[in-house]
C-alpha cells in the first residue's frame, strides 16, 4: 500500500517536526491535537519554520507554499479514518498511548499502519491494544526530526514483513536513514545514550566537576556536538526519566536506574528548555 495520507497524533516538538517532514516528502498530513489552540499554535510553528527556509535560501516560496497547503490540523480523532499511515507522538506514558492505539484501531481503516514515535516503550504492548497487530510498529524520528537523519524502524514479533517494508521505505521518501532494530527497551541509541547520560549527572552529583567542565570535557575529550547537561535540557528532564525508568523496568541494570538527583528535579518542575530551566537556566 503507498503512503499518502499520514496523521500524526500530537502537535509538540516532535510531532510537528514529523508533520514537516512527511509534508516535504509530498503526503498529505492530518495533524490531531487535543485544543484548537495547540492546532493553532502547531500551524503557525510551521509558518515560522517554512519563512526562515525561504529566507535563507533553501526552498522557494512556492515550494513553502505547496508544503503548508498538505499540511492541517483538528481537533477530531476521527479525522484520521482516511489516513494510509498514522504515527502518534503523544507523552511517553505507556497507559495513555495503548489507550490511544485503541481508539486509533477503532477510527483508522482497515489495512491502515498505526506507528508509535516511542523512543523507549515496548511496541508490543500498542500492537495487542489493537485488532491489526501486524499493521502495528515503531517508527521513532529523533529530535528535531527536520534536522536528525535517523528513523529507527521499530519490529515487534506480531509486525509483518510488509509492514515494515512500507514504513522503511515511508522513512526513506522522507530523505532519512532508516534502521531496523528489535522491539526492546531503549532500541539502539537511547539504550547506549542513557546511561551515558545518567553517569554524567552520578559524577556531577558526587562532586566530581561542574556541569560545565563535565559538558566541557564531553565535547572536547570526545568530539560531541553537545555535553551530557546541554543534551538532557533539550531532550527534557521529565522524558530523559521516564526512559530510564523504562530501560531499568525491563533489565534491571544499575546503570540504567535514575540518579536521584534527576527524580528531583523533575518533582520540582525543573525539565531542561521546554520549563526555562534544568540544570542550565534559559530565562
Amino acid at each position: 500500500m503507498a503512503i499518502n495520507h499520514v496523521g500524526i497524533v500530537g502537535s509538540g516538538i516532535m510531532g510537528s517536526g514529523i508533520a514537516e517532514v512527511a509534508a516535504k516528502a509530498g503526503c498529505t498530513v492530518t495533524v490531531r491535537s487535543r485544543s484548537q489552540a495547540t492546532c493553532d499554535g502547531m500551524l503557525a510553528g510551521l509558518d515560522k519554520s517554512l519563512a526562515k527556509q525561504v529566507e535563507r535560501g533553501k526552498i522557494e516560496q512556492a515550494e513553502a507554499d505547496a508544503i503548508r497547503a498538505r499540511v492541517s490540523a483538528t481537533t477530531a480523532i476521527e479525522d484520521l479514518a482516511t489516513c494510509d499511515l498514522v504515527i502518534e507522538s503523544v507523552v511517553e506514558d505507556l497507559e495513555v498511548k495503548k489507550h490511544l492505539f485503541n481508539e486509533l484501531d477503532r477510527v483508522v481503516k482497515a489495512g491502515a499502519i498505526l506507528a508509535t514515535n516511542t523512543s523507549t516503550l515496548p511496541v508490543i504492548e500498542m500492537a495487542m491494544e489493537t485488532g491489526r497487530p501486524e499493521r502495528v510498529c515503531g517508527v521513532h524520528f529523533f529530535n528535531p526530526a527536520t534536522a536528525m537523519s535517523l528513523v529507527e524502524i521499530v519490529a515487534p514479533i506480531t509486525a509483518s514483513e510488509e509492514t515494515l517494508d512500507e514504513v522503511t521505505a515511508f522513512a526513506a521518501a522522507c530523505g532519512k536513514d532508516p534502521v531496523r532494530v528489535k522491539d526492546q527497551a531503549g532500541f539502539i541509541v537511547n539504550a547506549l545514550l542513557f546511561p551515558y547520560l545518567n553517569n554524567a549527572i552520578r559524577l556531577y552529583e558526587q562532586g566530581v566537576a561542574t556541569l560545565e567542565g563535565i559538558d566541557a570535557a564531553m565535547k572536547g575529550g570526545c568530539g560531541f556536538p553537545m555535553g551530557p547537561f546541554a543534551l538532557l535540557d533539550l531532550v527534557g528532564l521529565d522524558t530523559s526519566l521516564a526512559i530510564l525508568d523504562a530501560l531499568y523496568l525491563e533489565f534491571a541494570d544499575p546503570n540504567y536506574s535514575p540518579v536521584p538527583l534527576l527524580r528531583r528535579m523533575v518533582t520540582a518542575g525543573r525539565l531542561g528548555r521546554k520549563s526555562g530551566h534544568g540544570f542550565y537556566s534559559y530565562r
